[in-house]
């Protein structure tokens, strides 16, 4: 049997169907971009209805039109709203983290943000939690998943593997206002991203960053210590 004996047309439409059904919104465009005949696979609508439907199920509800055509164009729009939404917030943290830090303030104004504009875990791993943002940025993407979305440790956990940002770590210092003029009251702990999903710390980190907005902190800094300069990079200080 030849090499051309293998191609689309000797597949039945429902094995195709299935084939395409398997992939991400993103391998599926590429996959149209093969032939005439994958194209008029992968611009199906059951497939893209189901992939809108599993990352934004409340858009599929029942007062839906039953006839509606053209999911794949609703499903673009949709994504590209969202990336908008989110490239909002990701300039917002870059803009102030310009010089190296950011306060707390704002910190957590970028994670109401999120939750404002009602931001999915699937829209998180792929806007967010990617290597080549700060790694303020994924840190602020998995704060939001694990406590506003309450996204299954073990799902995080797989997101920062394929996004190949597990490895990333952050240093936290702070000082209690308890202990304000006391040089032994700083406190500082460095972990990797993986290891915050899993609790390694005990909650401690993501727990000084909430408690940062109050007034039991004094000082809290979050640092790359894997800075280009070589020396410790601030990104979040309150002071």
């Amino acid at each position: 049997m030849s090499q051309s004996d293998y191609s689309y047309s000797s597949l039945p439409k429902e094995i195709s169907l299935k084939i395409a059904s398997s992939l991400e919104a993103p391998a599926l465009s590429s996959l149209a971009c093969c032939s005439r005949d994958w194209q008029e696979i992968c611009v199906s609508d059951c497939l893209w209805k189901s992939l809108l439907k599993e990352r934004w199920p409340l858009l599929c509800g029942a007062d839906k039109d039953p006839n509606f055509k053209d999911w794949r164009g609703f499903y673009v729009k949709q994504h590209e709203e969202q990336k908008r939404q989110a490239e909002s917030v990701i300039n917002l943290v870059e803009q102030r983290s310009l010089f190296g830090s950011l306060n707390a303030v704002d910190y957590l104004h970028a994670i109401s943000c999120l939750e404002r504009i009602q931001l999915g875990f699937r829209d998180v791993q792929m806007l967010l939690l990617k290597p080549k943002l700060n790694v303020l940025l994924n840190l602020i993407g998995l704060h939001y998943c694990l406590n506003n979305l309450q996204v299954p440790a073990f799902h995080i956990t797989e997101a920062l593997w394929s996004g190949k940002i597990a490895d990333r770590q952050v240093c936290v210092k702070w000082r209690s206002t308890y202990n304000f003029r006391t040089r032994g009251g700083d406190q500082s702990r460095c972990v990797y991203l993986k290891d915050l999903v899993k609790g390694e710390d005990d909650g401690e980190v993501l727990t000084v960053l909430e408690r940062g907005a109050t007034y039991e902190l004094s000082r809290v800094q979050v640092s790359d210590p894997f800075s280009g300069s070589g020396d410790e990079h601030e990104l979040i200080t309150i002071i």
